[in-house]
């Protein structure tokens, strides 16, 4: 089963994406962390991903390629995965259509987890203390919300024509939001 989180910055993807995968027993598949480890170890990829992620954009399609192919051919993406806030643009959603396609695979389930802006924003600025994300600036969280309206949110129409997404309130306990989770998958 292939399933593929969805929602503005702060939304609880990485959380919720946690406990579905392990709930499920499958790899979580998290851009973000692949990117952030990358750029803590300074290698080429992440040193050109972080000119992005410190302005608060995107990282071009092209970077991001490679890791997703790694990703879902690891021995333990055979069953399926969770992935985690990607794809975000229309050609990233033919990118993993394509990759899963190829191994006779599709996304399953598409959650889309709703909370109210003034919430993400408090959300982002409660966790860059504690995180030491460069990304969660306020003029970084800013651009991030404006390019997730603009490039992430037409996804959701994209999704929806297939019946299999699932709009999920983002807002609640972590508990709360994990079980409605777990009642749209059935398990």
């Amino acid at each position: 089963m292939f399933v593929l989180i969805l929602g503005a910055p702060g939304s609880g993807k990485g959380t919720q994406g946690k406990i579905l995968a392990e709930r499920l027993q499958l790899p979580k598949i998290t851009t973000g962390d692949i990117l952030r480890a990358a750029v803590k170890d300074g290698t080429p990829l992440g040193q050109e991903a972080k000119k992005y992620m410190d302005q608060g954009q995107l990282v071009p399609d092209t970077l991001i390629l490679e890791l997703i192919k790694a990703e879902v051919s690891k021995p333990e993406a055979k069953n399926g995965a969770v992935f985690d806030g990607f794809p975000r643009t229309a050609a990233q959603a033919e990118l993993v259509d394509r990759v899963l396609g190829a191994e006779g695979n599709r996304l399953n389930h598409i959650l889309l987890l709703d909370v109210p802006e003034e919430e993400l924003v408090r959300r982002l600025m409660s966790r860059a203390p504690v995180e030491g994300r460069s990304d969660d600036t306020p003029e970084a969280i800013k651009t991030r919300l404006a390019v997730y309206q603009r490039d992430t949110a037409p996804l959701v129409a994209h999704y929806a024509q297939r019946g299999v997404m699932h709009h999920v309130p983002g807002t609640g306990t972590i508990d709360q939001i994990a079980e409605d989770i777990r009642r749209i998958i059935g398990r």
